[in-house]
């Protein structure tokens, strides 16, 4: 099997390299930065000329290549879409090309526009566009809308993948639990909005595994990939204390008021046979390794 990889280089990107190694699966990466690798070139989706690049006979096309955080794109709407959007519909036009049998697409639970009270988000959630503020969110929702489109007209295979909220070993970009952990290090007392705000947090490398269970899906498919269960704030503080060995207290600004966003990852674990693999204490304990703290 040989696969292009795009965002070779991200954080997400490097795991699923690291997969695709393990299992011997045959890549081609890209990413604006040299990786090292005889196997990874470097290159801008953005370029017109990116097709220059992308090797024929590929069984597909994973595409990580975004900007791939809200605050990257927030109040920059064309750099946003000029990436997220119309690079990706300039990829989708060279798969067409190279006649590549799969498209996989890193999408991500921001596109739900709101969360049901009394049950789990899942790909049959309806989204309403009107809803969102986010120039990021709206820049997967369209391009999967793209991509559907596409499928029926006659595109090849599709696979989405809305990623829940990532951690793991990392330098910078933290997401909370990253960003907690740190705090925790640091300091006697960690405020908060609310503890027991909780999302389905999940390991890097559980996520490049997912990435691996949609390679070869047939048809036109949206996965959630979710953590195996709900982590709160209190849980990924008290989890960091006693694995540094610290004493923290929790200060709540908002305790009455916790966020919590409950996604189903059911339908990955049905159809793609996508189950997480990693505690979440295993996997801080592997920030906390990689971080030397």
């Amino acid at each position: 099997m040989h696969i292009f990889v795009t965002g070779a280089g991200s954080f997400i990107g490097r795991a699923f390299l690291k997969w695709c190694d393990a299992n011997q699966v045959q890549v081609t990466g890209v990413d604006l930065v040299d990786l090292g690798r005889n196997d990874c070139i470097v290159g801008d989706i953005r370029d017109p000329d990116f097709g220059n690049l992308v090797p024929e006979n590929l069984d597909a096309i994973v595409h990580l290549a975004a900007l791939s955080r809200d605050p990257d794109c927030r109040g920059r709407a064309y750099d946003c879409f000029e990436t997220n959007v119309m690079a990706t519909l300039r990829l989708m036009d060279i798969a067409t090309e190279l006649n590549c049998t799969q498209f996989v697409f890193a999408s991500s639970e921001w596109v739900y526009s709101h969360y049901p009270e009394d049950a789990d988000a899942t790909e049959e959630t309806p989204i309403d566009i009107t809803k969102h503020r986010s120039e990021y969110a709206l820049s997967k929702l369209v391009t999967e809308a793209n991509l559907r489109q596409r499928h029926l007209q006659g595109f090849c295979d599709v696979a989405i993948l809305r990623f829940g909220i990532v951690y793991g070993p990392r330098p910078s970009n933290w997401c909370a639990v990253e960003g907690l952990l740190n705090q925790v290090a640091n300091k006697s007392e960690i405020s908060v909005g609310s503890a027991e705000t909780a999302r389905s947090f999940i390991h890097v490398d559980d996520i490049a595994a997912g990435i691996g269970a949609s390679l070869k899906t047939e048809g036109f498919g949206i996965y959630n990939l979710q953590g195996a269960h709900l982590v709160s704030l209190r849980e990924v503080i008290e989890t960091s204390a006693d694995l540094l060995g610290r004493t923290v207290k929790i200060l709540e600004s908002n305790p009455e008021n916790p966020s919590i966003r409950t996604v189903s990852g059911r339908k990955a674990t049905q159809e793609l046979g996508f189950t997480p693999q990693i505690s979440f204490r295993d996997g801080l304990k592997s920030v906390v390794d990689f971080l030397e703290l």
